[in-house]
């Protein structure tokens, strides 16, 4: 008899939890499934991020089954996560010169995946390559503009300059962990602010592998911490054109890697006579380079042996910070912390035009259709505010009656803000959840 009672509580618990979880982990169902095959909603990538609205203010995940998709993609909508199936199956693969797109143009872009102002994009979990092969030419990968770009656990390839290339006309913020970068020149380039953790770095020329423009604010920083370095034999660490603060924590560099310290670049690059060209766009630079060489690092080592210019000298940065201190909270001055796993909380219940009110912390996504339950057995169902820090439920006919829980009822309610993973909503509700009649808008 116990053993069926057992059994029973065990089998009630499985039917409880597939009837009411629709998510994996953090990581909510998808809204969107790509599948070359027809099985999904979409065939191609770019038809499926195309159906979503400019002005989206929803985090929509787009899954992408494995496969290998040829073609360029253009992001134009916010709050898009664009989610593979598996990182090395899932694979996403254009040949794209820069000079071939300068002659050719299209309205898609001049990189594999184009961001057109489009904030808080998610990449995760797949391969995105530039297949073209002209090593001394530009073959942008990822580029565009946006706030929060997050990169995670993906494989972003390409043999020439610039793979990864942000924030061009709008400085933003962006965040990688987990990644294989290769390419050129300058292959991962930020403007703006730059956390990069856990990453993989492979350079197929001499010429610097990473590069930052800082000059819009001092504050600007480019962070890399436990990333690798590898690729042809003397190859550079970095180098910038204009103000940048690089970054380097624990990170391992290979015995390949030149005796050679992060600088600005002069002109001509190849120490020839100056031309009055040269003379000129040095001048030019020179408006730029306001705050003089900022490279900071700390256990930083080579195999086969250290260079001096890159011990430790963390203390000399601004602010001297200690090695724990520095994060990704702390590289975007405590603006963003992508790596932030509470959720949004509840901070306000009220009644507001004969409806219930939640406000949160900050703005989130409903996934399906949760409900508050009352504590006098009845519900109020989910009316609208996805996409914003205030969620509207319909007022049951008892307007003294309490809340008791919010039920997601197989859904979910997550975090708009793109971070390394979903954050889903703490729904504990304040002490005091009586709602009183209060007719004005929030």
């Amino acid at each position: 008899m116990g053993r069926r009672i057992i059994l029973l509580a065990l089998l009630l618990a499985a039917l409880l939890v597939s009837s009411c979880s629709k998510f994996a982990g953090n990581s909510p169902m998808p809204d969107i499934v790509v599948s070359a095959d027809g099985s999904g909603d979409f065939k191609t990538i770019q038809a499926a991020i195309a159906s979503i609205p400019a002005m989206n203010r929803e985090r929509v995940v787009v899954f992408v089954k494995n496969g290998t998709y040829r073609e360029k993609i253009r992001v134009d909508a916010s709050f898009i996560t664009l989610r593979g199936q598996s990182r090395k199956r899932t694979r996403i693969e254009f040949p794209q010169l820069k000079d071939d797109f300068v002659a050719h143009p299209d309205d898609l872009g001049w990189a594999v995946i184009n961001l057109n102002r489009a904030n808080d994009f998610v990449l995760e979990n797949l391969t995105v390559e530039n297949t073209a092969s002209n090593m001394l030419a530009h073959a942008f990968t990822i580029y565009g503009s946006g706030d929060h770009t997050v990169i995670v656990d993906c494989n972003v390839l390409s043999h020439g300059a610039d793979t990864v290339s942000l924030g061009p006309g709008e400085p933003g913020r962006y965040y990688h962990a987990r990644c294989n970068f290769s390419g050129s020149v300058d292959f991962v380039c930020p403007r703006g602010w730059c956390y990069v953790t856990d990453c993989s770095f492979y350079m197929y020329k001499k010429i610097a592998v990473v590069w930052h423009d800082g000059s819009f604010d001092p504050d600007m920083k480019f962070v890399l911490r436990n990333c690798r370095f590898d690729g042809a034999t003397g190859f550079s660490l970095g180098r910038h054109h204009v103000d940048a603060q690089f970054y380097f924590l624990d990170c391992k560099f290979s015995s390949k890697m030149a005796n050679k310290p992060i600088q600005r670049v002069l002109y001509p690059v190849n120490s020839g006579p100056a031309t009055g060209a040269d003379i000129r766009h040095n001048a030019d630079l020179n408006t730029r380079n306001n705050w003089g060489e900022r490279s900071y690092f700390y256990n930083c080592h080579r195999y086969g042996g250290d260079f001096d210019w890159f011990g430790n000298n963390l203390s000399s940065a601004p602010g001297s910070p200690k090695p724990e201190e520095v994060t990704a909270a702390w590289a975007f001055g405590g603006k963003w912390d992508p790596e932030k796993e509470s959720g949004p909380m509840i901070q306000q219940l009220r009644v507001m035009k004969g409806q219930i009110a939640l406000v949160f912390s900050e703005p989130v996504t409903v996934k399906g259709k949760p409900r508050l339950r009352m504590r006098s057995g009845g519900v109020a169902d989910y009316v609208s505010g996805s996409g914003t820090d205030t969620l509207l439920f319909g007022q049951p006919s008892d307007s003294e009656d309490e809340v008791r829980t919010v039920d997601l009822n197989g859904g979910a309610i997550i975090a708009c803000q793109a971070s390394a993973t979903s954050r889903l909503a703490n729904l504990v509700l304040p002490a005091a959840n009586k709602f009183t009649k209060n007719p004005s808008a929030p």
